[in-house]
Formats: structure tokens, sequence, C-alpha cells
């Protein structure tokens, strides 16, 4: 009864890790809308803000969500995220519909609704990250089989992040001063819905928490070096992984003569299919891992993805900008021969690298926590604040020196994780 119960558990738990990604991914090809607004004026740094909003959310509830897990349980943690999520994305929604035409310092006011949204969505996806992976990875008693579960829930969140941007960017197709943000109604439609019915299946689904499988007393996580360093490492990777295909796309569809030089009927809809495929190779990658998570430590894993994708993102750099390739592009239903950058393509594989690097660090950085898995857990979804503070920092580094100047700032967080993988991860107290 118990193996049915955390089996039950175990689908819900990666059922809702999907409904992160199609939170999130809303952001960077929603702001390709907004960055050709009026008062915005093509900045990938505006353009890039609501995403910023989404991450920053994590800094204020990485903490209480790991709080509110241990005063009402991962139950009913995971239906007030729900219930938040779909509030935020309600106020996304209503940025199309109210303020439209005032401005507010310059700037549209319906932008600045936009925001409100992405932030209160960012509480939601949030507080479901704290519940998730902690849960995943007791479920698995920790280990190799608490990191195979967390990557089997990563590989359903990559589906939805492929399939997001690709949706946004199938709807928008060619960006001008005259798109707006109601030309994308359908997804905040679909993303309600999800909301929605997550609640009310989630309300009649037994779960019971599980226990951690350590007896170690109860301490603060931040006794542990291993975990300090993961901490940073966290804060790091989730930049790399936003910055990388958020840039990308904003490089893409930029119609200017700092883009790609794309035809600007087809440019939105083609970056939005590139993105999706980077989004499709983490799926990749999250589902191989989650064969040989059980063989293959973390570390391992951590390491070798690191030094590839080092080595992908300078190549991309480097090439010269006019040098072309065919890329398959994953269109939803399917691959399409698309004439892309090489750069695009060296970039877009670095999905195969970044897929992996969530759920190793993260059972790195808790091994030998015991107790203090949870509070650690919080502290971890802080430090997702760097998927709004690095990619915010490379689009403004993009808009002053070029996109793939812009670059270097991923490549230093790069360097910094595979320190980690090597280095920084044994397990020593503080």
């Amino acid at each position: 009864m118990k193996k049915n119960g955390n089996l039950v558990a175990i689908i819900t738990m990666i059922f809702l890790f999907g409904m992160i990604s199609f939170v999130t991914n809303l952001a960077a090809p929603i702001g390709v809308i907004w960055k050709q607004q009026p008062g915005i004026d093509g900045s990938n740094a505006l353009g890039m803000m609501g995403n910023m909003m989404n991450f920053l959310a994590y800094l204020f509830m990485g903490i209480p969500a790991g709080k509110l897990i241990t005063k009402v349980g991962y139950k009913k943690t995971a239906l007030y995220a729900i219930a938040i999520g779909f509030f935020g994305v309600l106020i996304q929604f209503l940025s199309g519909i109210v303020g439209v035409g005032s401005t507010v310092a310059g700037l549209p006011l319906n932008w600045f609704i936009y925001l409100a949204g992405a932030f209160v969505a960012g509480f939601s996806v949030c507080i479901l990250n704290t519940v998730v992976n902690p849960m995943l990875n007791l479920l698995g008693d920790g280990g190799k089989k608490g990191n195979q579960l967390v990557q089997v829930g990563a590989t359903f969140n990559s589906l939805m992040g492929t399939v997001t941007p690709m949706l946004v960017g199938a709807l928008i197709g060619s960006v001008t001063k005259e798109t707006v943000i109601t030309d994308v109604n359908p997804v905040m439609y679909i993303a309600m819905g999800v909301f929605l019915l997550a609640f009310v299946i989630l309300s009649f689904i037994p779960i019971e928490d599980p226990q951690s499988a350590s007896q170690g007393q109860s301490s603060s996580p931040w006794k542990y070096r291993h975990f300090v360093f993961g901490v940073i490492a966290i804060f790091l990777y989730v930049g790399v992984e936003v910055g990388i295909p958020g840039t990308l796309n904003f490089y893409l569809s930029d119609e200017s003569g700092n883009g790609a030089g794309l035809d600007p009927k087809t440019a939105a809809t083609i970056a939005g299919f590139v993105a999706g495929t980077y989004w499709f190779l983490m799926l990749v990658g999250r589902f191989v891992s989650s064969f040989i998570s059980g063989v293959i430590s973390s570390r391992t894993q951590l390491t070798c993805v690191s030094a590839v994708a080092t080595g992908l993102i300078l190549a991309a750099m480097f090439v010269p900008s006019d040098l072309t390739t065919l890329m398959p592009v994953f269109t939803g239903s399917g691959f399409e021969m698309q004439t892309v950058p090489l750069s695009a393509l060296l970039l877009v594989l670095c999905g195969l690298c970044t897929s992996v690097m969530w759920g190793a660090i993260f059972n790195l950085a808790v091994e030998g926590l015991g107790s203090a898995t949870v509070p650690a857990s919080g502290a971890f979804m802080m430090m997702v604040v760097g998927g709004g503070v690095l990619p915010l920092v490379q689009n403004a580094i993009a808009d002053a020196a070029g996109y793939m100047i812009s670059y270097w700032v991923v490549v230093a967080a790069v360097l910094y994780i595979l320190w980690y993988a090597v280095l920084g991860s044994k397990v020593r107290k503080a």
C-alpha cells in the first residue's frame, strides 16, 4: 500500500515539475513582444524584466516556502502554490486589457501590470520547486536513486519548456510595434486552465509526507561547506539555463543590425522554435540521465557536462557571425531544417549539458544533511533568483556590446560549476 502511495506521490510531483517550466518559460518569448512596445523601444534588458520579476520572487519566498512545508505539509503547500499561480497568470492576462495606452515615467502602464503578474507567478513556481525537489529526492531515499527521480521529473519539466516558447513563437509570428500582448492570450487561457485542473486533481489525491531516510541530528545546512558552495552553484546554474536560450531568442528575433539577420517575417517564429529545441535537448539529456543516474554519480555527470558546455559556448562566441548552417529545429510535431548562424546551433547543443546540472548540484549539495534537507531546499529556492539576475546582466551587456560578448557571463558561471563538481562538492563542514 505504501509503495502505491509513493507511486501516486511521485507521479504528482513530476506533473508539478512540468507546471513550473510552463509558467517560467512564458517570460522570455513574451519579452520579445514587450521589447518592441513604445517606451521600451527594443531594449533587451527591459524585455527580460518579466523573467527577472519571475525569478526575483524566489529571493523573497525561498525560505518561507520551506517553513510552509514544515508547518502544513507537502500537499497543502502545493495547493497554495497552484492557487497563487492561477492569479499570477490572471494578472499577466489583464495586462493586455488594463492600462493599455497609458504610461508611467515614459514606460507602458500595462507593462508594470505584467511585471506584477510575473512576480506573483514567481511565488507560485518557487513554492512548487520547494515541494517537488526534496520530495522526489526523499521518495528515492536520496543518493543515486533520489537523483534519478529528480531527473525523471526534470524530463517532464523540459517537455513543457520545449513546448512553451514554440507555442508563443507560433502565435506571435512577426513581431512589430503593432504586436500586442493579447496575441498570446490563448497561452494565458491554457496556463490558467492547467492551474485550475491541477488544483482540482491534487485536492483528491492522498499524499503522505515522506520521512527523510537520514536520521542525523537537525542542524543548519549552512554549517556544511559543500552546501554553501552548492547554493552559489545553483544561483549561477539557473542563470546559465535561462540565459543561454533567452538571449539566443532575442538575438535571432532581433531585426536590427545587431541581430542574426533572419527574415523579419519569420524571425520571431524561428527564434521560438530554436529556443524550444534547446529545451527539447534538455528533455533528451534528462531522459537519458534518468536511466544512467543509478549507475553514474552526480559528480561525474556534472564534471563532464560543465567541461563540454564551456567548450560549446566559447566556440559559439568566436565563430564568424555570418557563418550559417542547416539546423534541425523541433517544431512540436516534428523537425524542420532551418538556416541559422552556426553559433545558434552550438548554443542549442548546450541544452544537453545543462539538462543534468540542476539535479546533480542539488543531489551533491544536500548529501549528508539529514533532517536539514528541507530548510536547505528553501535556501536553494532563494538562489534560483540567479535565473533573473544573470540573464538581466547578460542582456544589459548585449545592449552595450553585442549578443555574443554577453555570453562571457555564462562562461564564467559554467567554469564555477565545473570547479564545484571537481572540488567544491566534497562533503565537509563549513
